[in-house]
């Protein structure tokens, strides 16, 4: 049943109601209140220098000299804050020769986390439309082997015109469903699912989700997320790594999934090092979850500016056979 205050916020903020009562039972009505009003805000444009063609300290340079002002992150050394922008970052002669990428702080994470390097084999699951494959390459200093992954036929095209663009040049793009991985019979050192989703923590950037998604889309893209999991899992050799985020906050898409995943494979959550972060939950909805899902990572418009996101990272203890 929907309480009188969740109507209150769903028609002052325009969303479900049902998806306001979730919020105040998730996170609380005064942390509910503060991430409503952040999401009113459009989050702050940010860019990430492709140091395969071009340094930070060159882009900087270049941008400022057309008008733009840029302010370094912590999160990442490649990485801007785009304070002032006299005209679209897309149109900028920079922008088209590929030496930056427009993304967001969140989606740098997974890359960082995931810490590619230059002789491994590496999966991206969802590649398109190639911000954080682009990311993997610049880590892997275009070298190794990088295999992209996309179901769509459209946003493949998007994922080859943005490697191209950024100069990536150890990739294989195949159209498919990621849940067929297996096919491929490979095994990688490294695998990252940035999974498709309800998109719950993009309420700032596409307001039609306030009204248009529900608990039936989230407990659908929970179930798809599962099968990738376990697609991912079983592609990924002894010891080796699997990145899996989402940009919801709904934790049937997030941490029920880890949950169920560390239940039916030998794997074991990592900690990520990275500060000023919230932790994952251990519980949601009178469920609860493993202790370790602590040191998975959420982000929130209210406490850093960015959508809602969560991340977390797996390492595999006993090869699957497939």
């Amino acid at each position: 049943m929907v309480s009188e205050m969740a109507k209150q916020l769903a028609s002052k903020f325009k969303y479900l109601p049902e998806t306001i009562e979730r919020f105040i039972a998730l996170f609380g009505l005064d942390e509910t209140e503060k991430m409503l009003l952040a999401y009113e805000k459009h989050p702050k444009a940010t860019i990430r220098t492709n140091t395969l063609k071009i340094d930070s300290y060159a882009l900087k340079e270049r941008l400022e000299w057309k008008g733009f002002i840029l302010e370094e992150t912590i999160l990442d050394s490649d990485g801007f804050v785009v304070k002032k922008q006299p005209f679209s970052l897309g149109s900028t002669t920079e922008y088209l020769s590929g030496f930056y990428f427009i993304q967001s702080q969140a989606s740098w994470l997974p890359t960082i986390l995931l810490d590619p390097k230059s002789n491994e084999i590496i999966i991206d699951m969802a590649a398109a439309p190639g911000g954080k494959a682009c990311h993997i390459a610049q880590k892997m200093k275009n070298k190794g082997s990088l295999v992209c992954i996309d179901i769509s036929r459209e946003r493949i095209r998007s994922l080859r015109s943005n490697l191209s663009r950024c100069g990536v040049i150890n990739n294989i793009c195949i159209r498919m469903d990621g849940r067929d991985l297996n096919k491929l019979q490979l095994k990688a050192d490294k695998l990252l699912l940035d999974a498709p989703c309800s998109g719950e923590g993009l309420m700032a950037v596409d307001k039609k989700r306030r009204l248009e998604r529900g608990l039936e889309d989230i407990n659908r893209m929970s179930q798809l997320q599962k099968e990738l999991l376990a697609a991912g899992i079983s592609s990924l050799k002894k010891n080796g790594v699997l990145v899996y985020s989402t940009c919801s906050t709904a934790p049937e898409e997030n941490e029920e999934n880890i949950d169920w995943a560390i239940n039916n494979y030998p794997i074991k959550i990592e900690e990520t090092n990275l500060l000023d972060f919230s932790p994952g939950l251990v519980t949601a909805f009178d469920k609860k979850y493993n202790e370790d899902l602590q040191k998975a990572i959420r982000l929130y418009p209210h406490k850093n500016g960015t959508e809602g996101f969560f991340v977390c990272k797996l390492r595999l203890l006993e090869e699957i056979n497939i």
